[in-house]
Parts: structure tokens; sequence; C-alpha cells
């Protein structure tokens, strides 16, 4: 009987235990396993071309060259916008980027027909120099009443109550001129983002729910981010 036990223990070392889809990483923050898989293509876009093709430069200044999206900031009161549309609900995005001075860039998910928040957001992740944050916008910091709160100085710690919850961050390392492959799933009222493969984010928040999208971005602040690869799929 010692013996089996030996071996039953010395099994469980080597091979481990079997991954459920809500098993965690080590410090419990984000799932191990997808919250989906993608399924039908809505959007697949390899920048093979000299023009924007059905990206829109919503505020300057993004152009397609040398076979990838190329973005820099011109405005000084708000960063470069690059947005396509589709009708998306839960979804699975791939993308590869590379930092070609900018420390920070946000990819965003919208609904230009919610007007309960500002400009019509509904989630984003924002990738920086040192951190990874998800956020729900639609009940986080762009709800209409905590936008408003938040601009009055005299308000905003009573607006940052009620953003307890909605966003989350996870660390990382990011260098310049280095390509990345990222992976953002967004199903139900949960939100997963894995880095090379590596499951890095993850937040759960009811504003992310938000049955429809209608349009993804990339906002880049600073002078360039470069993106590549880009495929929006249905979660299945």
């Amino acid at each position: 009987m010692n013996l089996r036990l030996f071996c039953l223990a010395l099994l469980f070392i080597v091979t481990g235990t079997s991954t459920r889809a809500d098993d965690k990483s080590a410090d419990g923050s984000v799932p191990v396993e997808p919250l989906a898989r993608g399924g039908e293509v809505l959007l697949e876009d390899h920048f093979e071309r000299n023009d924007l093709g059905e990206w829109k430069s919503i505020i300057p200044a993004f152009a397609v060259r040398d076979g990838v999206l190329a973005s820099t900031q011109q405005r000084s009161d708000h960063g470069a916008v690059g947005r396509v549309y589709r009708d998306m609900g839960n979804v699975v995005v791939d993308f590869r980027f590379r930092l070609t001075g900018s420390r920070t860039f946000n990819v965003v998910f919208d609904d230009k027909n919610h007007k309960g928040s500002h400009a019509g957001h509904i989630c984003r992740v924002t990738f920086a120099a040192n951190s990874i944050r998800l956020g729900d916008d639609k009940e986080g910091v762009m709800r209409n009443d905590i936008f408003e709160m938040r601009r009055d100085a005299n308000r905003r710690a009573d607006a940052d109550k009620l953003l307890i919850g909605r966003g989350s961050t996870a660390k990382v390392q990011l260098q310049q001129n280095q390509w990345y492959q990222a992976t953002i799933e967004v199903v139900g009222d949960q939100m997963r983002v894995c880095m090379d493969g590596r499951p890095l984010g993850y937040l759960k928040s009811s504003g992310i729910a938000h049955p429809t999208k209608t349009s993804l971005h990339f906002t880049v602040s600073g002078p360039g981010v470069e993106f590549d690869d880009v495929v929006i799929r249905r979660a299945k």
C-alpha cells in the first residue's frame, strides 16, 4: 500500500493535475484556459497594401506602410484613433504589435448606439511599457455620470469609489521595437488577455457583457506603434 501511494504521488508530481476551464494562474487571478476559441472570422487583415482599406483614421494619424498599420499621435489633447467597424458580441481578437517610440496604446470596443457611456465605449485593454490594464468602460470610467464626476476635483474621490472592481492590472515589461503577439477574449462579462501565448490579465465586470459592440479601435499616444495580422473571430 505504501508503495502504491508513493507511485501515485510521483505520478502527480510528474504529470500535474488536469487543467479545467476555471483553473487560475499561480496567483489566482487569470484563468489558464481560454474563455473561448475563435470561430467565424469577422475580419482578417495583414496590411499587404498601401491604403487603409476598411480602417478609418478617426483622429490622425494612421496609415498602412511597409506591410503594417502604423500610427503616430498628432493631437496634443487625444491619442490617434484607428477604427474598423464590425458587429460583434463575444469575440476573440488576435494581433501583433510593436512600440516604435510610444509607451502606451489602447484596444477599445465600442457600441456607437449606446448612449450611457462617453463615445459609446464598452470595454478596453491598455498596453503600457510596465503594465496591461483591463477596463469595463460601460460601467466604469466612461459611464456618463462617473465620467462627469471625475472631471470635478471635488467629486473625483467619490467617483473612484464607484470604480472598484471595474478594472484590473497586470505587470509586464514591453521593449521598444520588439514584436509581440496579443490575444483578447471577450465572453459574456469576462475579458482575458494573453501575450505570446501567456495568460496575463483577466477581468469580470458587468459592463463587458453589453450584447453588441459595433467597432474596435486602437488609440495610440506618443511617437508610434505598429500593428499587424489583426484577426477578429466570433467566440466559440
